[in-house]
């Protein structure tokens, strides 16, 4: 039972900017720390998960003004509200995501008086292949954010070692903690050949015909461009290939991909599905999955992927590198690539011993590295430690 001092239970925030992350991502945390006993909220903008996390035993508060984009004006609404709603929670600890959450929430949570406050780093928005002055203001805000933080977490490997070369934390107030799934929801034998089949025939999807697989929000820095442009080429060679990618619209961004594009695309024997929340179902579709993403922290998808047994193709980018290890899960490509890409495709989809040899290998990585269980402990072993530091923690 997580008991402050008092013997009263231990109010713990996590700060995000959309309630799907909440939902999606962070709800393995939050269960595991309702369960410690801790009093658990969920903060972000409003959506139609709000309900779903409430159920779950979660309190929801809105964050109204939270937007992705960045804008002055806009951000000082968000950023004065979050303040407000930090300030009339009285947590014992906040713990903050993603990059405006993280650089807003760790402020105001210190400037109320907010006793513990935690960051994790899902993955840094700026890359080494940026201009110079959008890395410099995006890591200058990190650094600068760190500095009111009690612990910076790391879901990524190379982005802790970026972090210590900037000296953004002292090493005992950093922490690699990785990232994970459910290993025994996402696995090879989670859905049966009949649902399989039934499930293809509903897609408009020949039993027979290979299928490579892509998950992500339909923004251009994913790589759809490129998946967009490789998949004639695939199909040049295996003309029975078919393509699914599940993922929903994001209008406010603006790389967003339109519908032009998605009709084109639609035409070169891609479908999209959409925001689903049957991913092992649809996952067991596959034959193969790509992400040929710009920026990414560690891949959620592609970590699911894996454990699910699939072999993958992925942009050799600091995040993916984790995941796929190249010749043994699948292949690294280079970003922005689309003719690498439709070759690595292409090597896979002709060969099924490979993609079995591959898949299986996948599978195995997922599992001494990526079970969501570890991940859990870690980050309640920092909540312990913090805790007990601030006495705040029996």
């Amino acid at each position: 039972m997580a008991a402050g001092l008092n013997g009263r239970e231990i109010r713990v925030a996590h700060v995000a900017t959309i309630d799907m992350t909440v939902r999606v991502l962070l709800m393995p945390q939050l269960r595991a720390l309702r369960e410690a006993g801790y009093a658990v909220t969920a903060i972000s903008a409003p959506g139609e998960f709000a309900e779903e996390i409430e159920a779950e035993g979660i309190a929801f508060l809105p964050w109204v003004n939270a937007t992705r984009a960045w804008d002055p004006w806009s951000d000082l609404r968000a950023f004065a509200e979050l303040g407000a709603i930090l300030r009339r929670g009285g947590f014992d600890l906040v713990h903050t995501h993603n990059a405006k959450p993280g650089v807003m929430g760790r402020i105001a949570a210190r400037i109320v008086g907010v006793p513990s406050v935690v960051n994790t780093i899902h993955g840094f928005d700026a890359t080494r292949d940026d201009p110079l002055h959008k890395r410099v203001s995006f890591m200058g805000l990190e650094w600068m954010a760190a500095q009111f933080s009690d612990m910076e977490l790391f879901q990524g490997r190379a982005d802790l070692l970026r972090a210590k070369r900037l000296a953004m934390k002292s090493p005992s107030k950093r922490r690699f903690i990785g990232n994970g799934t459910d290993l025994i929801r996402f696995r090879p034998d989670a859905v049966g050949q009949r649902q399989r089949k039934g499930l293809r025939r509903d897609l408009g999807i020949p039993d027979q015909a290979p299928v490579v697989g892509m998950v992500g929000r339909l923004v251009a820095e994913k790589g759809y461009r490129e998946l967009f442009a490789a998949a004639p080429e695939v199909r040049a060679l295996v003309p029975e290939a078919r393509f699914i990618v599940v993922g929903e619209r994001d209008d406010a961004k603006a790389d967003g991909i339109t519908d032009v594009e998605m009709k084109r695309a639609e035409g070169d024997g891609i479908t999209f599905l959409g925001w689903r929340a049957d991913m092992p179902e649809l996952f067991s579709t596959m034959d193969v999955f790509t992400l040929p993403s710009w920026r990414e922290g560690v891949p959620r998808s592609a970590i699911e992927a894996a454990a699910t047994g699939l072999p993958m193709v992925l942009s050799d980018i600091p995040g993916c590198r984790q995941v796929c290890r190249p010749g043994i899960d699948g292949f690294l490509v280079p970003a922005r690539h689309p003719v690498a890409l439709a070759g690595a495709l292409r090597t896979l989809l002709a060969d099924e011993d490979l993609r079995t040899r591959m898949g299986a290998s996948a599978r195995r990585h997922a599992e001494a590295y990526f079970d969501e269980r570890d991940v859990v402990r870690r980050v309640l072993d920092v909540y312990d430690e913090v805790l007990r530091r601030k006495r705040i923690a029996r």
